[in-house]
């Protein structure tokens, strides 16, 4: 006769077998998708050289500044529900055009979820439909984000919003490469078209199996099945511009690995997303960024980024 003991060992093993067969079997899936860069292999996208705007003219480096239109949306949690005043009145300014949708003040959204990815799948969906032929790129943020626009329209220039791709800060798991929400991810419209085609299709579904996946390795899931991979954005030096932490912790990390080049080692110059801010850090943000000036210093940008209607200084 077994035992109790006994019988609880084999129901352990019998679970931990079968645990370690579907890991391997979902470990070898092989996600088919559309388009011709099935034997695409993954490289990083670098920032524009700017000896290529200073060759323009400035009415060129005008009509290119407004010919990047970004739509950018703030997806949260009705907990985030305070952070919206304060990003109506910070970076967002900088978009052309910004929305937040969060679960308290959005008619997307019935009901309270916790369903990040369902949440995450109707913005998208509700965005292009009303939006998808108004801008050519789509960047979604958290409320905790900062994020500087003009460096984003400054690394989107030469990118080309008709071809399929998205970015932001990729991390490997396993054989899916992703984009970190917490870094903001970055959609061309071409990439809204394909995401908006398979949206309703069991490929975009819940992929989670074992465990729950977070709704940015959902969504690199079902953009590779419309042909889209995750790129990762890097300055000309090869440094993150989407930083998934605040810039007190990447400055701190500088510090105790490479203490002789703190600032170098710390943050790209043209970095484009900072995460983890609390509404008054973001204050200091902008103030940092767009509103201290060094009196006599002459800013010779490329291109030309006027403020927002209402702005004094920002």
């Amino acid at each position: 006769m077994v035992s109790d003991g006994e019988a609880s060992f084999f129901k352990g093993m019998l679970l931990g077998s079968i645990s370690c067969v579907l890991i391997t079997l979902f470990g070898q899936i092989n996600i088919p998708h559309e388009g011709k860069i099935q034997d695409h292999e993954h490289h990083h996208l670098r920032a524009p050289n700017r000896e290529d705007f200073l060759k323009m003219s400035e009415v060129q480096r005008m009509e290119l500044s407004k010919s990047i239109r970004v739509y950018c949306i703030i997806l949260g949690e009705s907990k985030y529900e305070s952070y919206r005043a304060i990003l109506k009145d910070t970076w967002t300014k900088h978009c052309d055009k910004a929305e937040f949708y969060s679960t308290k003040n959005s008619r997307l959204f019935n009901t309270e979820t916790n369903d990040m990815w369902l949440r995450m799948r109707e913005t998208y969906k509700y965005v292009f439909e009303k939006y998808g032929y108004d801008y050519n790129w789509f960047f979604l943020a958290r409320p905790t984000t900062f994020a500087v626009i003009e460096n984003l329209k400054y690394f989107l220039f030469k990118k080309n919003a008709t071809q399929p791709f998205y970015l932001g800060h990729t991390i490997k798991s396993g054989d899916l490469e992703y984009v970190a929400m917490e870094g903001g991810i970055v959609l061309s419209t071409e990439s809204m078209k394909r995401l908006n085609r398979v949206l309703n299709s069991e490929n975009c579904e819940d992929q989670s199996i074992l465990w729950k996946l977070s709704e940015d390795r959902q969504l690199a899931v079902c953009l590779k099945y419309a042909g889209v991979l995750a790129e990762n954005a890097e300055d000309s030096e090869g440094r993150h511009v989407f930083n998934t932490e605040p810039i007190v912790h990447l400055i701190k990390e500088a510090m105790s690995n490479n203490p002789q080049q703190v600032v170098k080692g710390c943050c790209s110059d043209m970095a484009i997303t900072f995460n983890g801010l609390t509404p008054r850090k973001m204050e200091v943000m902008m103030y940092g960024v767009y509103r201290l000036r060094a009196f006599g210093h002459h800013f010779n940008d490329a291109l030309v980024f006027l403020p927002p209607n209402g702005s004094e200084n920002d």
